[in-house]
């Protein structure tokens, strides 16, 4: 037996369009701080993609430096959580213990796994959403009231 759920949303009428989201975040912000019922409201992106930012080139000890960094922060957790059943200062060891430990291996795997990509990946970057345009629905109900703060 094959069960589908809908998810149905209220009838909703656009309010505005904007080039980038802040200018629509910034409608829906000077809304809710008026009181206007921002549940009603939705923001929706047309048009999303993706974008990948080049940070920077990678190399096998810049990925090292990197993979020693994210260890030392592991290795912080763990030798915190080790130093809660610790008593007195000894938990100091465990913490600088496990850093260096964490730090260690980290840059150890932070290496290899570069080196394994064998240079199909010499750089470094962020990937974010963009959408063409944001636009803000309100739900047909509140469209009227929602209306007054439209510039």
């Amino acid at each position: 037996m094959d069960i589908k759920h809908e998810v149905t949303q209220p009838e909703s009428s656009l309010l505005a369009s904007y080039p980038d989201y802040l200018d629509a975040q910034r409608l829906v912000d000077r809304m809710s701080d008026d009181g206007f019922p921002v549940e009603s409201v939705r923001i929706i992106g047309d048009g999303v993609r993706t974008v990948e930012q080049v940070t920077g080139r990678m190399t096998r000890g810049r990925a090292a430096v990197t993979g020693a960094a994210s260890g030392a922060w592991f290795g912080v957790f763990i030798g915190l959580l080790f130093g809660l059943f610790t008593a007195g200062s000894s938990w100091i060891w465990f913490v600088l213990i496990s850093l260096v430990v964490g730090a260690f291996w980290g840059a150890v795997f932070g290496f290899v796994a570069h080196w394994t990509t064998r240079g199909r990946r010499d750089f470094a970057s962020t990937m974010t959403l963009q959408a063409r345009r944001y636009e803000v629905h309100v739900d047909k109900e509140q469209a009227a009231q929602a209306a007054k703060y439209v510039l």
